[in-house]
C-alpha cells in the first residue's frame, strides 16, 4: 500500500476512534440494584414503545405529547438498519427515518429516550431490520461469531452512537437518551445457534460498551449478559424475573400491551385490567422500569411488514391506536396506574419490599424509606373471587385478580381491576361516496428488455434483492401432435412447489388461478389442469413475497420463490419435470417500473374503465375528499391534499371494486 494511502487510513481510524470514544467519567446515568439512577436520583421509570418509521413525522409531536400526558417518562424505539442503510455505505435519515428529529421531539415533550440500536430488531419488521444486501456479503452468517457480520454490525452501531453524540442527544450531553440496547432477545437463540453463539453475545456487549455512549446498555432476554450490561425481561408477565447480578435493577423492556396481527389470524386483544395487573405486580416485586410494547404501534408502511404474512396494521391493541387516537379505556386506566406509582415513588426507590401474607391468595408488599415514606401494594391472586383483607388496621376490598396501590400505606388510590376511565370505541365514518375507478391491467404474456434467462429455477430474493415483491418465472413447453390429451380433451396437470409466499399461474396468457401460504407455513403447492395446444406453450408464474422473515435460526438462509419441482403430468410420457430447463426471469411488475401509483407515473399508461374481477390489475381513483383512511390501511393525514388525491390499488387476484370504501376514524 502506498505510504500516503496508509497515512490517510490511519487518520480516518483516529477520527473514528475519537467519534466513538469514551464518555465522561461522571456520566449522568448509572444504576444500582434498585433502579436506574439519573443525576444521582433513583427513578421508577414508565416507558412506551413508539417506532418512528411506523407513523408519519407529522404525527410524532402529538403521539409524544399523548405519551407524556399518559404518565410516561421514557419513549422507547428500535433503530431500523434497513431503513437507514438500504444500500451498503449509503445512509438515509430523512422523512419517517429522521431519527434525530424524533429524539429531539421526545426531548421537547419532556420524555427520556431508550434507544434500542440492535441492530437486529425482530419487531415483525421486514428481515428483522437487517438490510437485504447484508445477506450477500461474502462469508457472512447472521448473529453469530462471524467476522463479516460483526464488522457490519459494529459499523452501524458506531454510526448511530456517533450521530447521537454529534447531536448532543445523550443525557450526559444534555439530551434525552438515558439507555441503549444491543442485540435483541438473543438468549433463547443461543442453544440453537451453535458454538459461536455465546462468544458472539459476549462480543456484542463488549463492543456496545466500547462505543462510549455514556449510558447503560441493556440486552433483553439475555441471562448471560456480562457486566456492566443489564439483562432485562420481555413478556406478558415479568414478575418472576430477576437480573443476573445483585447490582443490576429489575427491568421489563417489553410489557406486551397486545400482540401483532398476521394475515389469516384473528386480531389480538389484551384487557387493560390484566395489563395493569401485570405492571403493578412487577412493580410490587421490586421492578423499577416498565416499557409498554407497544404504546403506539402504528403502520407497516411501504413494504416493511415482516413475517412473512404480518399485516400492514401494527396497531398492537396499544393505548394509542394505529391512527394516533386514544384507545379508551386502556390509555386512561394506565394513566391512572402511572399516577399512583409516581405517588409511591419516594418509598419504592428507597429499598426492597417486605411481604406480608393477608390470606391464602392475598399479600401485601410494603416499601418504606428512612425519611418516613410508605407505600403498599395489596394483591389478590385468586382469579374467580373477590377478597376482603385487613392491613394496618383497615379493611380493603380487592376484586379478583387485582392489585390496589396505597401510596401512603393507607388510602387505596388505584385498583387494577376497577376501571374508571371512560370507554370510547373508535368509529369509522364514510368520507367519500361514488368513487370513480379506472383500471390498467398488467401484461401477463409479454416480457421486456429487463428479462434474462438462466438454466433451471432460481431463488427469488437472490434476483430481486427485495427491490420488488414480484418475480416472473417463464418457460416454454412443446406439445407434440400425437399427445393423447389433444384428442381426449383432458388437459395436463401443472404442479408447482414454491418456498413461498404466493403465486399466480398463466398459460398462454390465460389465468389458471393462484395459491398462497400463510403465517404458520409460507411454503405452498399449486396444482391445476391447464389448457395446452400443439406446438409451443408459454407458462408464466408470478411469484410474490409477503414480507421477509424477521426471526428464526439463520433466517438469512431461508428461501423465497419457485424452487420446484415444476411438473406437467398427463402426457404420453407420464410426467415431465420442467425444473431444469431454461427459464426466463423478470423482476417486478410493469406498473411498478412505471410508478403508476404516482401522479406522474399514472399518466404514462392508458387507463380504461373499471376492469372488475380481473387479476393483476391496477385501479386508480381521484376524489375530492378530505382526510381519508382506507378500511384496513392507514393513510396519514400528512399524505393528503385538500382535493385531487390519487388512490392507486393493485389487485393481485381480482376483486370487487364496489367493496372499496374510504372512511375517517374518530375516537
Amino acid at each position: 500500500m502506498p505510504s500516503g494511502a496508509a497515512l490517510l487510513l490511519a487518520l480516518l481510524a483516529l477520527a473514528a476512534a475519537a467519534a466513538i470514544g469514551p464518555a465522561p467519567a461522571n456520566a449522568a446515568v448509572s444504576y444500582d440494584h434498585r433502579a436506574v439512577v439519573i443525576n444521582g436520583q433513583r427513578r421508577v421509570l414508565i416507558a412506551g414503545s413508539i417506532h418512528y418509521p411506523r407513523s408519519a413525522p407529522e404525527m410524532w409531536p402529538d403521539l409524544l405529547q399523548k405519551a407524556k400526558d399518559g404518565g410516561l417518562d421514557v419513549v422507547q424505539t428500535y433503530v431500523f438498519w434497513n431503513g437507514h442503510e438500504p444500500v451498503q455505505g449509503q445512509y438515509y435519515f430523512g422523512d419517517r427515518y429522521d431519527l434525530v428529529r424524533f429524539v429531539k421531539l421526545a426531548h421537547q415533550a419532556g420524555l427520556y429516550v431508550h434507544l434500542r440500536i440492535g441492530p437486529y430488531v425482530c419487531a415483525e419488521w421486514n428481515f428483522g431490520g437487517f438490510p437485504v444486501w447484508l445477506k450477500y456479503v461474502p462469508g457472512i452468517s447472521f448473529r453469530t461469531d462471524n467476522g463479516p457480520f460483526k464488522a457490519a454490525m459494529q459499523a452501524f452501531v458506531e454510526k448511530v452512537v456517533s450521530m447521537m453524540k454529534a447531536e448532543g442527544l445523550f443525557e450526559w450531553e444534555g439530551g434525552p437518551i438515558i439507555l441503549a440496547q444491543v442485540e435483541n432477545e438473543y438468549g433463547p437463540m443461543e442453544s440453537v445457534m451453535g458454538a459461536g453463539a455465546k462468544p458472539y453475545a459476549a462480543w456484542a456487549a463488549k463492543m456496545a460498551v466500547a462505543t462510549g455512549a455514556g449510558v447503560p446498555w441493556v440486552m433483553c432476554k439475555q441471562d448471560d449478559a456480562p457486566d456492566p450490561v443489564i439483562n432485562t425481561c420481555n413478556g406478558f408477565y415479568c414478575d418472576s424475573f430477576s437480573p443476573n447480578s445483585n447490582g443490576k435493577p429489575t427491568m421489563w423492556t417489553e410489557a406486551w400491551s397486545g400482540w401483532f396481527t398476521a394475515f389469516g389470524k384473528p386480531v389480538p386483544h389484551r384487557p387493560v385490567e390484566d395489563l395493569a395487573f401485570a405492571v403493578a405486580r412487577f412493580i410490587q416485586k421490586g421492578g423499577s422500569f416498565v416499557n409498554y410494547y407497544m404504546y403506539h404501534g402504528g403502520t407497516n408502511f411501504d413494504r416493511t411488514s415482516g413475517g412473512p404474512f404480518i399485516a400492514t396494521s401494527y396497531d398492537y391493541d396499544a393505548p394509542i391506536d394505529e391512527y394516533g387516537l386514544l384507545r379508551q379505556p386502556k390509555w386512561g386506566h394506565l394513566r391512572d396506574l402511572h399516577k399512583a406509582i409516581k405517588q409511591a415513588e419516594p418509598a419504592l426507590v428507597a429499598g426492597d419490599p417486605t411481604v406480608q401474607s393477608l390470606g391464602n391468595y392475598e399479600k401485601a408488599y410494603v416499601f418504606k424509606s428512612s425519611g418516613g415514606a410508605c407505600a403498599a401494594f395489596l394483591s389478590n391472586y385468586k382469579t374467580d373471587a373477590a377478597a376482603t383483607v385487613a392491613f394496618n388496621g383497615r379493611r380493603y376490598e380487592l376484586p379478583a385478580w387485582s392489585i390496589s396501590v396505597l401510596p401512603d400505606c393507607k388510602t387505596a388510590v388505584f385498583n387494577t381491576a376497577t376501571v374508571r376511565a371512560p370507554s370510547a370505541p373508535a368509529r369509522m365514518s364514510s368520507a367519500a361516496a361514488g368513487l370513480s375507478w379506472r383500471s390498467y391491467s398488467e401484461a401477463t404474456n409479454a416480457l421486456d428488455d429487463r428479462a434474462f434467462t438462466k438454466d433451471g429455477l432460481v431463488e427469488q430474493l437472490s434476483m430481486t434483492w427485495d427491490k420488488s415483491d414480484y418475480l416472473w418465472y417463464t418457460t416454454y413447453v412443446n406439445i407434440d401432435s400425437n399427445e393423447q390429451f389433444l384428442k381426449l380433451g383432458k388437459w395436463p396437470q401443472l404442479t408447482i412447489y414454491s418456498a413461498g409466499h404466493a403465486l399466480q399461474v398463466f398459460v398462454n396468457g390465460q389465468s389458471y388461478g393462484s395459491a398462497y401460504g400463510g403465517y404458520d407455513s409460507p411454503k405452498l403447492t399449486y396444482s391445476g389442469y391447464v389448457k395446452m395446444w400443439q406446438g409451443s406453450n408459454k407458462i408464466s408464474i408470478l411469484s410474490a413475497a409477503v414480507g421477509l422473515p424477521n426471526q428464526g435460526t439463520h433466517y438469512e438462509t431461508w428461501n423465497v420463490g419457485v424452487l420446484g419441482p415444476v411438473t406437467l403430468s398427463g402426457l404420453n410420457e407420464g410426467k415431465r419435470d420442467l425444473s431444469s430447463q431454461k427459464w426466463t426471469y423478470q423482476i417486478g411488475l410493469h406498473g411498478e417500473s412505471l410508478g403508476v401509483y404516482s401522479a406522474a407515473g399514472s399518466s404514462s399508461v392508458q387507463w380504461g374503465g373499471a376492469a372488475g374481477n380481473q387479476p393483476l390489475t391496477w385501479h386508480k381513483c381521484q376524489s375530492g375528499c378530505g382526510d381519508i383512511s382506507q378500511r384496513y390501511y392507514h393513510v396519514p393525514r400528512a399524505w393528503l391534499n385538500p382535493s385531487g388525491n390519487l388512490l392507486v390499488l393493485l389487485e393481485e387476484f381480482g376483486g370487487d371494486l364496489s367493496g372499496v370504501t374510504v372512511v375517517t376514524r374518530t375516537a
